[in-house]
């Protein structure tokens, strides 16, 4: 189904007042009515989404053609703190760990355990031009942004992240009555990383106190990814590794380029480090995936100077948490004792670690079922690992819950399992590319999974065994 996303102000949208008259008691589906719920309120929930979909399109739409970078996402908050305050939610706090939003929804059905289901989408975008080909591109650019200017855009997804949550508040809101326990809405800034002069992020909100009162029982979150549209993807294990980001700043002493031997030029240590970190994979178990990737190379100078320093940005990541310590000891190492047999030295900073997002099996085998009620069984799968990273898992870690994918992209599942670009489509395009793009259509699934899944946790269906 095409869904109007003209008509709807993605800015000061009209909330919306759902229907409060309980479903039929049979429970037909009204969005797929060849499909029965034994509770009448995920056939509710599923009304209420498809109402929702016009507008969290809407919402898509204009967060897409306005993104914010990291610790930048001060009209991105104001929107949602907007729409979560039109809800009548019972708490709307905002400014935390920067430009974060919590909604507090307590729901007034009895026969509630204390339960508090975690929402989280994050809302930042990235420093990637946009070249996904849609009317509603990004034609940002932040001109103040710490080592910019940049080309702003949201070429991970979090758009989507955040108009999805944002519809399935709307839909929670709408089913009050019959929530057993309370669903907290997170909106996290910074998940790309806040400059290094700043703090921010997950980490950042847990200190800040946002999940003080009331504690999470479980935190839920997803990502859209590659993958055939209204697909889920789940993994038992690590869902994401664990990452570091790394400064190697090699000094040496400047002077004119003409005279080398009059000073110790830094750029040669440099390159040693470059080529030296392809065999730090080798150091390692090989059974275990690492990496670690030097994405940007800065320096003082002009052509005819020898500078005095030479800075390397990257990141270290590791499918095994275990195995992070001794990679980056080996890269300290390795830039120490490069910068030195050039006579220059080495500075190794690792900044901003985040852990692995870990999904448990008593967590994963909890939340099959729900998943498989919102899109089908054939249409839930389970995923190979990726060195990616997410810092939602400073949220699972502490209270539970699990992380999963959800497929956006004209793609179909080969044999083996892995996505190949579906025929006459738009190809399979990775998250962080400037040509990433999302279907608006799958945008809904993305709402019922939300809804689906904090209402079952409320009532007990969805709990980790034990």
């Amino acid at each position: 189904m095409t869904h109007d996303p003209v008509h709807p102000d993605p800015v000061h949208p009209n909330p919306v007042h759902p229907d409060p008259v309980h479903p039929d008691p049979v429970h037909p589906d009204p969005v797929h009515p060849d499909r029965v719920h034994a509770d009448p309120v995920h056939a509710e929930l599923d009304r209420l989404a498809e109402k929702t979909a016009a507008q969290v399109i809407a919402w898509r739409r204009h967060l897409h053609q306005h993104p914010e970078l990291s610790n930048r996402e001060e009209n991105t908050a104001r929107l949602v703190a907007d729409h979560l305050r039109s809800l009548g939610l019972d708490e709307v706090r905002t400014g935390i760990a920067g430009h974060g939003v919590v909604g507090v929804l307590r729901g007034t059905a009895a026969g509630g355990r204390g339960r508090v289901a975690a929402l989280r989408a994050d809302i930042d975008a990235l420093p990637v031009k946009d070249l996904c080909g849609v009317d509603f591109a990004s034609r940002v650019v932040d001109a103040d942004y710490p080592g910019g200017p940049f080309p702003v855009s949201h070429a991970c997804g979090h758009d989507c992240h955040t108009a999805m949550l944002m519809g399935a508040a709307t839909v929670l809101a709408g089913v009050r009555d019959r929530l057993p326990g309370t669903v907290v809405l997170v909106f996290q800034p910074a998940e790309e990383g806040p400059p290094v002069t700043e703090t921010g992020g997950a980490l950042a909100m847990v200190e800040a106190g946002a999940f003080a009162d009331p504690v999470p029982t479980m935190a839920f979150g997803m990502h859209v990814t590659p993958y055939p549209k209204g697909y889920v993807g789940y993994r038992v294990g690590n869902q994401y590794g664990a990452s570091v980001l790394v400064r190697i700043t090699i000094s040496g002493k400047q002077v004119h380029g003409s005279t080398p031997w009059q000073g110790v030029d830094p750029m040669p240590a440099a390159g040693a480090v470059l080529t030296g970190i392809g065999q730090l994979y080798r150091q390692v178990s090989a059974f275990d995936p690492v990496t670690v990737t030097i994405g940007h190379v800065e320096d003082v100078g002009r052509f005819n100077i020898i500078g005095q320093t030479v800075t390397l940005w990257g990141t270290v990541r590791c499918a095994a948490e275990s195995d992070m310590a001794e990679v980056r000891e080996r890269l300290r190492r390795l830039a120490e004792h490069s910068a030195a047999a050039y006579g220059a030295t080495a500075e190794v900073e690792f900044l901003q670690p985040v852990p692995p997002v870990h999904n448990t099996g008593p967590w994963v085998t909890a939340a099959l079922p729900t998943l498989r009620r919102v899109v089908g069984e054939e249409r839930v799968t389970e995923t190979g690992a990726t060195l990616g990273y997410d810092d939602v898992s400073e949220f699972i870690a502490r209270f539970g819950g699990l992380y999963m994918m959800l497929g956006v992209q004209d793609a179909a599942l080969d044999a083996s399992g892995l996505p190949v670009p579906e025929e006459g489509g738009r190809g399979l395009v990775t998250n962080h590319n400037p040509h990433f793009y999302a279907d608006d259509d799958t945008l809904v699934t993305g709402v019922r999974l939300h809804a689906h899944v904090a209402y079952d946790h409320l009532t007990g269906a969805l709990l980790p065994a034990g």
